[in-house]
């Protein structure tokens, strides 16, 4: 989101908040909060089209955030009792959808103003034809008595890896071009950009394993779609869970000083970190351009603690921003962030990391994995258990991030490094290590374990921002002056 949309999204939250205060004053204390889901689901319908950027392919960038909706809704009459998928009740949101994506179509014929609206909708006939079927597998899918759940888990993995395997999207792109009548030679996986597809297909896992598996609330079609496509924290996270949303979303915490306050530092906050540390450190970072470029060992340190500052600065202010704007409408997300790059070792690192996703990939892969192996194979030893977990929790996460070498190999990376400090941290507590205890012993021990931590992940990140294994291993060898 660029500086104009995030202050235009925090001043409208700001303003409703307001508005419905002085509305809500006039009625009775158990009246719930004037305009709260029209609001909510408006402005986060809006956002999805919104910040879609333009794609070459003619009328996807219409599509791609169409069909999030339609996912978002399909989804929904999956994991709800068949008996709680009133439409009488739920109506409202889907005339809503219906008419968002109408009216969307109808920009075409229209000169808006420049910049306000990227993507560029398809013809009205194509347009009709396509929301007409997405009507009809929509009024199926909340019709239908039976478990579809499996087959939409895998519809969602398979999208997935479909659109994070460069291969994959950039053959999908051709035919995507040929389809609509242009040149496919300039087909390419940057071609399907689907705005917050990976936190949209966590989210909606999550809750179609929770469906599965009898935790999951029931809520209503309004309520899960704000949940799923919330606009403070559909691009950029944090991936709230919905027993947790859903809470906050009906009961928010009042608008008083105190939280006031809070929502502008966490805002000043992100933007610092954002648009003054991060944009500032991009400029020197490591990337794919200059790291052939630079020869001296001493540059390619600085542009390595560069980016390993940039990647953290621009996220977590990116977080922050998204706390503050919800935390104006009485939503307080989950924090993402906690200081990682002060933490002593890798585990407490990942614990302090991106924590809402690391949290969701051990609530619905390594702990089921190692449950499994537990009970399975038993003649299978403890150490060979956390390594199974740990390689394939971090692999996971790697592959979130795109499904090629580079990313793969940080996965491993990062699966491998935890793996030796768990094995390390076992045997240091039966070693002298474990029994120092002098202050400054500790602080030295400490220190270093600090030390050596960052660099690991700082390393980490080599693998990460360059996108082949070969250009990695010259900035590896460039580090210590080899070659």
């Amino acid at each position: 989101m660029s500086l104009i949309q995030i202050l235009a999204a925090f001043s409208a939250a700001l303003l409703y908040r307001l508005i419905a205060r002085l509305v809500s004053a006039r009625r009775s204390e158990k009246t719930a909060e004037w305009g709260r889901l029209p609001f909510l689901f408006t402005a986060s319908v809006l956002v999805v089209y919104g910040l879609q950027p333009s794609l070459p392919i003619r009328g996807l960038d219409y599509w791609l955030p169409t069909l999030t909706l339609a996912l978002t809704v399909i989804c929904w009459a999956a994991v709800t009792p068949r008996e709680e998928r009133n439409l009488r009740v739920n109506s409202p949101a889907l005339l809503g959808l219906l008419a968002a994506a109408v009216l969307i179509a109808l920009t075409g014929l229209m000169n808006l103003p420049s910049g306000l609206l990227s993507l560029a909708p398809p013809p009205l006939l194509q347009a009709g034809i396509g929301l007409a079927v997405l009507a009809f597998l929509i009024i199926i899918s909340i019709r239908i008595n039976r478990d579809c759940t499996g087959w939409l888990l895998g519809l969602l993995i398979a999208l997935f890896i479909l659109l994070k395997t460069p291969a994959l999207a950039a053959g999908l792109s051709t035919t995507l071009r040929g389809l609509a009548g242009q040149n496919t030679a300039g087909a390419s996986s940057v071609d399907l950009r689907w705005l917050g597809f990976s936190y949209l297909a966590f989210r909606l896992i999550h809750t179609l394993r929770d469906r599965q598996s009898g935790r999951l609330p029931a809520v209503n079609l309004a309520e899960f779609l704000i949940y799923v496509v919330f606009f403070s924290s559909f691009t950029s996270g944090p991936i709230d869970r919905l027993e947790r949303f859903i809470k906050d979303l009906r009961s928010p915490t009042p608008l008083d000083s105190t939280e006031l306050g809070e929502a502008f530092r966490r805002l000043i906050l992100g933007l610092f970190k954002k648009f003054v540390l991060a944009d500032t450190l991009a400029i020197i970072a490591l990337n794919p351009q200059i790291a052939g470029q630079v020869i001296r060992p001493a540059w390619l340190w600085v542009l390595l603690y560069a980016y390993t500052l940039q990647i953290y600065f621009d996220f977590s202010g990116y977080t922050d921003i998204a706390l503050g704007t919800a935390r104006v409408l009485g939503i307080h997300l989950p924090e993402n962030f906690n200081h990682p790059y002060r933490r002593a070792n890798l585990t407490l690192f990942w614990n302090n990391w991106h924590m809402t996703l690391t949290q969701w990939v051990r609530a619905y892969f390594f702990n089921p994995v190692t449950r499994w192996l537990r009970v399975n194979k038993p003649e299978m030893n403890p150490a060979t258990v956390m390594f199974t977990g740990q390689i394939g929790t971090m692999l996971l996460i790697g592959l979130w991030h795109g499904v090629t070498w580079n990313f793969i190999i940080w996965g491993l990376w990062h699966g491998l490094g935890l793996f030796v400090q768990n094995r390390w941290s076992d045997w240091a507590k039966r070693s002298p290590l474990g029994r120092v205890e002098s202050a400054r012993g500790k602080r030295w021990l400490t220190f270093g374990g600090w030390l050596l931590t960052f660099h690991y992940v700082a390393f980490g990140w080599v693998w990460f921002c360059l996108p082949d294994p070969a250009s990695a291993l010259r900035v590896f060898a460039g580090l210590f002056g080899v070659g």
